[in-house]
């Protein structure tokens, strides 16, 4: 329930009547996917993070913002043709998510201040990165960042099997027999690319999920919404529209 003096609660725009919302604010927008994670993880765990990560940094944000910060319902379907070979995966490929980026910005951008994606999915980068940049020639404050954390696994392997085990338990299946590609991403990406995750692991995990934990879970989603929270306070991006983490040591 919204706390008392604060009709919108966390931000939650979906929420909100149109009077609750003031000029120009901060809008995270989380954007996921609906695909395959594996026999023990659902579908919609990249929605999951995206939304968890973006609700959470507005959350910190929130204090030292000197206007609104608002999180809006999730992107939940993305650029996902990798997993096609899985039944329950629904992508709308990259040209149909590039025009939902797309027109969200330029929807927002008539009563928003800064717009943010929070993805949450890997296919969907090359999309953001051209939306994104496009958005920004175009005049309008958009950017976007990931949820990824250093030394993750690629797809339904440890990371993020811990993180869902720390946000939505309830949603993971037992998975301590499930067995994953393990070989660095490097070298299955030509096969990878050329016939899809089911080329190259039957289960569809790209990782080892087999030592996850709920604690291991809560460190790394509290790393995903840190970098998201210095990235966005930052507010410096390339020209593709990614935020830097401009606290980071130059290598």
């Amino acid at each position: 329930m919204p706390a008392a003096g604060d009709p919108i609660g966390s931000g939650d725009l979906a929420g909100a009547a149109w009077t609750d919302v003031r000029a120009a604010p901060l809008v995270l927008v989380p954007v996921g996917s609906c695909e395959q994670h594996g026999p023990h993880l659902p579908l919609s765990t990249d929605t999951v993070i995206a939304e968890a990560v973006a609700g959470r940094a507005a959350d910190a944000l929130r204090p030292d913002m000197e206007g609104q910060v608002l999180v809006t319902p999730a992107i939940a379907f993305g650029a996902s043709g990798e997993h096609a070979g899985f039944p329950g995966t629904v992508s709308i490929g990259h040209e149909a998510l590039n025009a939902v980026l797309v027109e969200t910005v330029r929807s927002l951008a008539l009563w928003a201040g800064r717009v943010v994606f929070v993805n949450g999915h890997g296919g969907n980068v090359p999309t953001l990165d051209a939306a994104a940049g496009r958005m920004r020639a175009e005049g309008h404050d958009a950017a976007w960042v990931g949820c990824g954390v250093p030394g993750g696994d690629a797809h339904a392997g440890s990371t993020e099997t811990s993180a869902m085990l720390h946000l939505a338990p309830g949603l993971v299946r037992p998975f301590g027999a499930v067995a994953g590609e393990t070989r660095p991403l490097a070298a299955i990406m030509p096969e990878l690319v050329a016939g899809g995750v089911r080329a190259v692991s039957p289960s569809g995990v790209l990782g080892d999920p087999s030592g996850a934990s709920a604690d291991a879970g809560r460190e790394i989603v509290d790393a995903m919404v840190a970098s998201v929270v210095r990235r966005i306070g930052g507010g410096s991006a390339d020209e593709r529209g990614r935020l830097l983490d401009t606290t980071a040591p130059l290598s």
